[in-house]
């Protein structure tokens, strides 16, 4: 089970809480900051991709040997020249070369490594491979019909991580159960239906994925990698390449941006496959083409949600069938589905409900974690159609979500006791500063909608080292890729052992060095880091009390740790010094004063008769959130302009409220994107072809609105300090704002992500 420590009183914390500047700013600020493309070693080589032209075919040969006569090409290799092995966080199924057959346009199929660039861009033009082209799947109602090919021949016989259920190219079926939800329906006196779609976007970060990869003479491999997951890319090598974990070491970088694209391998094996054989280092990384055509984007979408409701406005009952194109792999698709699917009820309390997630192969890219895991398009169907149903029914919108919120005591899907409920405030909160209800005038409108999301799951790690000075310095596995993490959990660790922030500092995700991390992912960090650091820091705060104890000859339940002072209570006089106490450990007595701690998430398991095909054992930590936006729309041309937007959310504590309100605002306007322009674009053969910045447009500062962020606080009891997540929900509620308030605006609802200009101007014109 979760071990956490007890929580603080309001008003007794002297760091966490507090606005301190974030500790990464200063070298990220003057350009000192090294990322992947500053690495450079002594005779590197540069890895370079060959990749498939085609949808769906088999591969008939492959042949790299006039590349290797190449002046300048060190190593060429195809699948045949790797172990014949698959790896993925759900199910095997991704081999680091595709074998066999190419899935999509985009597949890799070959690598080199070469003196230079040019020259391996000129290799892969003499890789010679032979294809028997396939029909392709692109759509996932065909891909679901039996009689369609199968994207994955031989899926029954690959590694499982969970019990799926599958069937042709359904790779995961996900199901939800609770109550008699026909009987409900019957019992309700309107019963609504309406379906969405919601398109493939890309992540975009601003710096495309890349690694550098070394393998000594001694059979120890470095890599050096833009990541949000340096342990769990440990463990995909491993899969991928049959190199022992022992054997490995990931050093994770500064991250120009990740938002989930970073999480599973992109670079990091094919490099490391490309080294392993040269013996010599290789740098890969993608151009932004790559990016936009073979990374993992969000996956695109089909829901259809049915809700029974009283004449009164209460929810009796729900269905919801959700879709996923999960692409040519599976990747994260099954986690998507059964969250996305998860979330769907939205944070309301439903009795009676149906809920099936289907993750679905097709040939397109590999779709996989971003920002959200499914829960953005299920949001945006679930909070579009209750905003349709409270219409239908003539109760105002804020006023039927209060009327159905979850509160604390109440039970999540699959029965979890959600002990820390804040949605109602956030609620409240967004609709008085909005000043929800308010005359806005011609073409403007007042959009809201609900969420809640999840910060708690898996394992992690954390060590505390007391140095002889009385400073300190954490060793996490967590990687700061932005989100402020560095910050935070210094900050945990500081307000636990009673020091300064002058007085902490931080490493972090370096495999060699730093205790195990699963993943910077769901949200997870503040809340299940943030108990690793905080337990550590208490083991070693215990030592150091027991060791003061001795020269103050008190017990140690009688001192205290004050601003880097040992004191006994009551009596501020009889005192040591971190400093002093550092010392004696060092040079005198007992030996270094390290504290460590693992923890996992571990709690409510799910009734398996009611929760079938999940690939998580148990969730925590859930956070709640509300936004409001205000758009104004040009009637002669459907240009959406967002002027305002207000958004409160449930973090549980703040431990940087600076922080917090920096991903409220991050978060919302990469969900403006997501609402009204951003869409991977495929022609009729599975070619993506807007793959350049120019052709795929993402939020700028000149359209983000007016934003203001709110901090609810309802204190999560197993959180560090209280403290919950917030990265991944801010961006979660802003999409189906923004449709809620365009059809506020004009009387048009658009029922299919984007809401572009074009697609809203011919509604209107229909209207």
């Amino acid at each position: 089970m979760e071990i956490v420590l007890d929580a603080v009183e309001k008003g007794a914390l002297s760091v966490v809480g507090k606005r301190v500047p974030r500790v990464d700013g200063a070298e990220k600020a003057t350009g000192q900051a090294i990322y992947v493309d500053d690495i450079s070693l002594p005779k590197m080589l540069y890895g370079k991709v060959l990749r498939s032209p085609l949808a769906h075919a088999r591969i008939k040969n492959v042949d790299v040997s006039r590349a290797l006569c190449l002046p300048g090409v060190k190593v060429a290799i195809s699948a045949q020249d790797l172990p014949d092995t698959c790896y993925g966080p759900f199910i095997f199924d991704t081999p680091v070369l595709a074998r066999g057959k190419v899935l999509y346009v985009g597949d890799a199929v070959a690598a080199v490594a070469a003196v230079d660039e040019a020259t391996a861009l000129e290799a892969l033009a003499l890789i010679d491979v032979e294809y028997e082209e396939l029909p392709p799947v692109f759509d996932t109602d065909f891909a679901m019909d039996p009689e369609a090919p199968l994207v994955h021949e031989n899926q029954e016989a690959y590694i499982k991580t969970f019990q799926a259920v599958q069937k042709g190219n359904i790779c995961s079926h996900t199901t939800f159960i609770e109550g008699d939800v026909e009987a409900a329906f019957n019992q309700s006196d309107y019963v609504y239906e309406d379906s969405f779609t919601t398109q493939m976007v890309q992540q975009t970060p601003i710096e495309t994925n890349g690694t550098v990869a070394d393998y000594d003479i001694s059979g120890r491999l470095t890599i050096w990698t833009c990541t949000q997951a340096p342990h769990l890319m440990q463990i995909r090598i491993c899969d991928g390449l049959h190199i022992p974990i022992n054997k490995i070491r990931v050093v994770g970088l500064r991250t120009g941006g990740g938002f989930g694209g970073k999480v599973e391998p992109k670079t990091q094996i094919i490099a490391a496959a490309l080294a392993q054989r040269a013996g010599k280092p290789v740098k890969l990384v993608l151009t932004r083409k790559e990016e936009f055509t073979v990374t993992s984007p969000r996956h695109s979408s089909k829901i259809t949600v049915k809700t029974g409701v009283s004449k009164e406005g209460k929810i009796l009952a729900r269905t919801v069938k959700a879709v996923f194109d999960t692409g040519a792999y599976a990747d994260d698709g099954p986690g998507i589905t059964g969250f996305g699917g998860m979330m769907s009820l939205g944070p309301y309390k439903i009795p009676s409900y149906r809920i099936d997630g289907y993750c679905v192969y097709t040939n397109k890219m590999g779709a996989g974690a971003f920002r959200g895991f499914g829960n953005p398009q299920c949001a945006f169907a679930t909070e579009s159609h209750m905003d349709m149903v409270a219409e239908r029914i003539g109760i105002d919108p804020v006023e039927f979500r209060l009327k159905n919120v979850l509160q604390n005591g109440d039970l999540s899907v699959g029965g979890i006791p959600m002990p820390s409920v804040g949605v109602k405030e956030c609620l409240e909160k967004t609709a008085k500063a909005a000043g929800w209800g308010k005359f806005l005038g011609k073409n403007r409108g007042m959009g809201v909608a609900c969420l809640q999301h999840i910060s708690g799951v898996l394992s992690s790690s954390a060590i505390v080292r007391i140095h002889g000075d009385g400073t300190a310095t954490v060793f996490t596995g967590a990687i700061d890729i932005g989100q402020g993490s560095d910050t935070t959990l210094s900050q945990i660790a500081a307000e636990e052992l009673g020091l300064p922030m002058e007085a902490m500092s931080i490493v972090a995700a370096d495999t060699a060095s730093t205790p195990y991390n699963w993943a910077v992912t769901a949200s997870r960090i503040t809340r299940t880091n943030g108990n690793a650091v905080r337990l550590a820091a208490a083991d070693a705060k215990r030592q150091i009390l027991e060791l003061a104890a001795r020269f103050l000859e008190v017990s140690s339940e009688e001192l205290e740790i004050v601003e880097g002072q040992i004191t006994v209570k009551g009596s501020p006089e009889r005192a040591m010094k971190m400093h002093d106490i550092g010392g004696i450990s060092h040079w005198a007595t007992r030996g270094p004063i390290i504290g460590s701690a693992s923890v996992m998430v571990e709690g409510h398991k799910y009734d398996p008769e009611k929760v079938i095909g999940f690939p998580f054992g148990t969730m925590a930590g859930f956070v709640f959130g509300s936004h409001i936006v205000e758009v104004e729309v040009d009637e002669a041309t459907g240009r959406v302009q967002v002027v305002n937007a207000v958004a409160a959310h449930d973090v549980g504590k703040a431990v940087n409220p600076t922080g917090v309100e920096g991903q409220i605002q991050g978060g919302l306007v990469q969900g403006l994107g997501y609402a009204l322009f951003e869409e991977i674009i495929y022609d009729e053969k599975g070619k993506v072809i807007n793959d350049t910045m120019l052709d795929y447009k993402i939020p700028t500062a000149l359209d983000a609105p007016n934003i203001t962020p709110l901090i609810v606080e309802e204190t999560d009891p197993g959180g560090p300090f209280g403290a919950k997540g917030v990265g991944e929900p801010t961006l979660v509620g802003t999409a189906p704002a923004i449709a809620n308030a365009v059809k506020k605006a004009t009387g048009v609802r658009i029922m299919d992500l984007p809401l572009n200009m074009e697609k809203l101007w011919r509604e209107m014109k229909k209207r």
